[in-house]
């Protein structure tokens, strides 16, 4: 029973690391508009300002892979989450106490590399975690994710609402990331990489060819899919109801509620679906789910059905990526080469999706330009079949009596 305990206390930390790594982000982002008016800048500053964070995460992928390997999951979390909480302290007193947006681009930009480079090693540990306990768990910890960001969005709200200072809470954020990175890593087994585990780790050219390997790019393109069916509706589902079905603007943000909920409940119950009937059926089921529902939302003028397409969209969205993260991490050795490529490219989604909707949207209207996504949502079933799992690991890896787990020795 030992190693089932390490094994769920593995899970439980890695659950905290994407709780906390969410709430990160939500925290920055929701204290925008108050960041803005501190600096009085304009929206094209803004839109550099969002473009810095993502940059850096972008930037951050590409050194994921060369980073975990030389310090291990576990160094990794614990630097690259710590430097996120310090960055983001340093981007409050940059721009209430120095007062300078130039100054305040460079912790935002490491932000985002630290963000970046942790979600790559969070999604390796959760994979790791998944293989150990012998069930899905994926779902789970990208749902953590997602409650994350709601609490962080909710806080900031009420911050903002009562005028709290913006230095001051990211002050009291940045410090709680840095303490639940401390905390959280204690129980996560350590891979330092040395040993005669290095024998077995690949080299810097193994970790690159990954790129020229069909399965790992078409599980990029799968989850890229399903990210731009998530943010889409995220960033553009309230305007959409707003402009295109006379929503007023209390109406428009709880659609983008709706749809958060839905997503929520969808990780936090779609393990159960993976266990039971595998991971092509669940995305093909999910893929259709979502096409059901963005189709409502566009075509039907209908409220209450326009609730009910929200609802079906968010459950269909909700577990491409973390289903995306465990097929990339099937195999134990090259996990963090894969899945740092897999969420290069799903990252595209995250930062050409807006400009791409924004842009149809000024032709035809924002709600019809979300029809795009059907064309994704259709790709996405046709390479479902891609997800399946590597022959020799099983639906969650080699299915080990959890008992018997070499599990790796702390730091």
């Amino acid at each position: 029973m030992d190693g089932l305990r390490t094994a769920k206390r593995w899970r439980n930390a890695v659950f905290s690391v994407f709780l906390v790594n969410g709430f990160a982000v939500a925290t920055l982002l929701a204290r925008l508009p108050g960041f803005r008016d501190a600096l009085g800048i304009d929206p094209s500053e803004v839109s550099l300002f969002i473009l810095g964070f993502a940059g850096g995460s972008v930037l951050g992928l590409l050194f994921s892979s060369q980073i975990l390997h030389m310090l291990g999951g576990r160094r990794t979390i614990l630097y690259m989450l710590s430097l996120a909480g310090i960055a983001l302290i340093a981007v409050g007193l940059a721009a209430t106490v120095l007062q300078s947006f130039v100054i305040a681009l460079i912790p935002a930009a490491i932000f985002g590399a630290a963000s970046g480079i942790n979600d790559v090693g969070q999604n390796v540990e959760g994979a790791l975690a998944e293989r150990a306990l012998g069930k899905t768990t994926m779902p789970l910890l990208h749902a953590g994710f997602s409650l994350g960001t709601v609490t962080g969005a909710l806080i900031g709200a009420g911050a903002a609402a009562i005028e709290f200072p913006i230095w001051l809470h990211w002050l009291i954020a940045g410090v709680l990331v840095v303490i639940v990175a401390f905390v959280a890593t204690r129980y996560i087994p350590s891979d330092d990489g040395s040993g005669a585990e290095e024998e077995s780790k690949p080299n810097f050219r193994e970790r690159m060819s990954v790129w020229l390997e069909p399965r790992t790019i078409l599980i990029g393109v799968l989850v890229l899919c399903f990210s731009y069916t998530e943010g889409a509706a995220n960033d553009w589902i309230a305007i959409a109801v707003v402009d295109g079905r006379g929503f007023d603007n209390a109406q428009g943000a709880l659609m983008l509620a709706v749809f958060t909920a839905a997503m929520t409940v969808g990780r936090l119950s779609g393990g159960r679906a993976l266990d039971r009937f595998g991971r092509v059926p669940v995305l093909i089921g999910t893929a259709i789910l979502a096409g059901i529902g963005l189709s409502l939302v566009v075509f039907v003028p209908v409220p209450w059905i326009m609730v009910v397409g929200t609802v079906l969209w968010g459950l269909g969205a909700s577990l491409g990526f973390p289903i995306g993260m465990s097929a990339a991490a099937d195999d134990p050795r090259r996990a963090a080469a894969r899945v740092s490529a897999v969420a290069m490219v799903a990252y595209i989604a995250f930062l050409g999706g807006p400009p791409l909707v924004g842009f149809i949207g000024e032709q035809i209207g924002v709600l019809q330009a979300l029809a795009v996504i059907l064309v994704l949502v259709v790709i996405s079933i046709v390479i479902a079949p891609v997800a399946r799992p590597l022959k020799g690991f099983g639906g969650r890896g080699p299915q080990a009596d959890p008992t018997e787990l070499d599990i790796r020795e702390p730091l």
